[in-house]
């Protein structure tokens, strides 16, 4: 079966009430007003035509463009490898983070701390304020 619409047949159409078909065929089409259509077609600046048509030149130029004109080339790839000084400066930068984030607290030796701040005698401060 196609799955095109099937057109309703004349009983499944919608009723129209015989008061309206009578309004419908005895209408005067002289009755209506005369109005005059103004057709409004905004044209393009010259500037929007002049970028439409750069931009269809641009188009024309990249479609037609001919392959065969190009010259073949080789690519270098160039992928720098470090040198042998800063690989050995890296591994020792990474042996210094380890050895300082693997560093065991428990091996230290306890200490204690003894604070050493003289405090001058009284000679020497009558001596500064005579001074």
């Amino acid at each position: 079966m196609s799955d095109a619409p099937l057109s309703p047949t004349l009983k499944e159409l919608p009723k129209v009430s015989p008061d309206l078909k009578s309004e419908l065929q005895d209408f005067n089409t002289e009755k209506l007003k005369n109005a005059e259509t103004n057709e409004k077609n905004v044209l393009p600046t010259a500037e929007v035509v002049e970028q439409e048509r750069v931009h269809h030149n641009l188009l024309k130029g990249v479609e037609g463009f001919d392959k065969d004109s190009m010259k073949h080339t080789e690519t270098n790839e160039k992928n720098p490898l470090p040198d042998p000084e800063a690989i050995e400066l890296e591994k020792g930068q990474q042996q210094l983070i380890a050895g300082i984030e693997n560093f065991d607290a428990k091996s230290l030796k306890p200490t204690e701390t003894q604070e050493k701040n003289p405090l001058p005698t009284k000679e020497v401060i009558e001596a500064e304020k005579s001074a």
